[in-house]
């Protein structure tokens, strides 16, 4: 059987009559698309959950943040106080314990001794003495005049050779005044060891038993009869070597004296000495002793704040609490030489540079500020002298003012 042509081509390349021929694109096919490594297909994908875990962390961390501001939250002043610094010239006048201006005597007493070669012999008579402190325990001053008595138990007599003041009791323990005693006669038997005196004087008064006395060391150089000595000069000489070694230690002993809330100015203390009879020493010597004592006008510290004020502020000054910062720049000098006078007023020169601190007082500011916002607060503080800058804390920092109770309010004054 005959083959047509249609039969020789392949089915592939056959055209249909009347038919355009195929396009073939012969292009490389496209790799097919693999899901990523430990990625599945889209829709094998698991549903994403809620993630309450962190979800959970978050308010537990805000929670805490919130109770922390609450915690930690106040309402706080910090004041910083004004201080003013100035000269001070002028002459001024206190009074024993009492007054706008009171003061009190601090005394110390010690003494110097030195052995040296006997050059003779002479008769002595010598009254023994010693150191006593007395005691008040009212709430006033006790003025003592010269030659006033203090007995033992035993009947002998000391005086004392110096009106003296003895300050009153502060709360419950009483005022306290060292002084120098002396035998009423010569002999070795006033050498007594430490004891306590009653003042004859006042028996039968409202001040028996409320003013005593009590020594804390023996009474010595009570002696009659012949005893080692030596010449004028000799003694003389030595007695001049023993006031210098005091006077270099005893004005520094009266400081830890000096009352609290009171000062010692530069100035204010007095040393006086006095030559106590010779006495012979273990050897065969001669024992040469110099006792000194220095007494010292001391202040109650914002009492002397308040005389300087005005010099020191200005008409600023109006009466309010100061107290002075320190005294170290301040002289004084008595109107009159000598011991300070302890009964009468003591009139005093007074110069140098003061610092003073006003006195700031805690439930003050707060009532000040209690209601106010931080702006208000801040204004009203402006006008308080006493304050130099006034630092103001609200916590939590979404708080606009300050509490309306007052002891809501935490104050704290720096120290300048």
């Amino acid at each position: 059987m005959p083959r047509t042509i249609n039969d020789i081509v392949p089915p592939s390349r056959r055209r249909a009559a009347g038919m355009p021929e195929a396009v073939v694109d012969e292009r490389p096919a496209a790799p097919p698309q693999v899901p990523p490594m430990g990625r599945p297909p889209m829709y094998l994908r698991p549903r994403r959950r809620f993630p309450w875990a962190t979800a959970g962390i978050a308010v537990v961390v805000v929670a805490l943040s919130v109770g922390a501001l609450y915690a930690f939250s106040g309402a706080k002043v910090e004041i910083v106080p004004t201080v003013n610094t100035g000269s001070v010239t002028g002459t001024f006048t206190a009074t024993p314990s009492s007054g706008d201006l009171p003061f009190a005597l601090v005394s110390v007493q010690k003494v110097a001794s030195e052995s040296v070669p006997a050059e003779s012999t002479v008769s002595a008579n010598d009254t023994a003495q010693g150191t006593i402190t007395i005691y008040n325990t009212q709430s006033k001053a006790q003025a003592l005049i010269k030659n006033t008595r203090f007995q033992t138990s035993a009947g002998l007599i000391f005086r004392i050779h110096e009106s003296v003041t003895v300050p009153p009791a502060s709360g419950s323990a009483p005022g306290t005044l060292e002084v120098t005693v002396y035998g009423d006669s010569a002999g070795e038997n006033y050498n007594i060891a430490p004891t306590t005196f009653s003042l004859p004087g006042l028996a039968g008064s409202a001040q028996e038993g409320k003013v005593y006395a009590k020594s804390t060391a023996a009474m010595t150089g009570g002696f009659t009869g012949k005893r080692p000595s030596v010449s004028q000069a000799t003694d003389d000489a030595e007695h001049a070597k023993l006031k210098d070694s005091l006077t270099s230690g005893i004005a520094a002993d009266i400081a830890p004296k000096v009352p609290e809330g009171y000062v010692l100015i530069q100035g204010a203390t007095v040393i006086t000495y006095t030559p106590l009879p010779d006495a012979a020493d273990d050897k065969g010597g001669v024992l040469v002793k110099e006792q000194g004592t220095a007494t010292a006008v001391v202040f109650p510290s914002d009492a002397l704040a308040r005389a300087i004020a005005g010099q020191v502020i200005g008409q600023e000054y109006t009466g309010q609490t100061v107290t002075l910062q320190s005294v170290s720049g301040l002289t004084l000098a008595p109107a009159e030489s000598g011991t300070p006078a302890a009964i009468a007023p003591f009139t005093f020169m007074l110069s140098g540079n003061a610092s003073l601190v006003w006195k700031v007082d805690p439930t003050r500011i707060a009532g000040a500020v209690a209601g106010k916002s931080r702006t208000s607060a801040q204004s009203v503080l402006t006008g308080f002298p006493e304050v130099s800058k006034a630092y103001l804390t609200l916590r939590p920092f979404w708080r606009g003012s300050y509490p309306a109770d007052p002891t809501d309010i935490t104050v704290t004054v720096d120290t300048p």
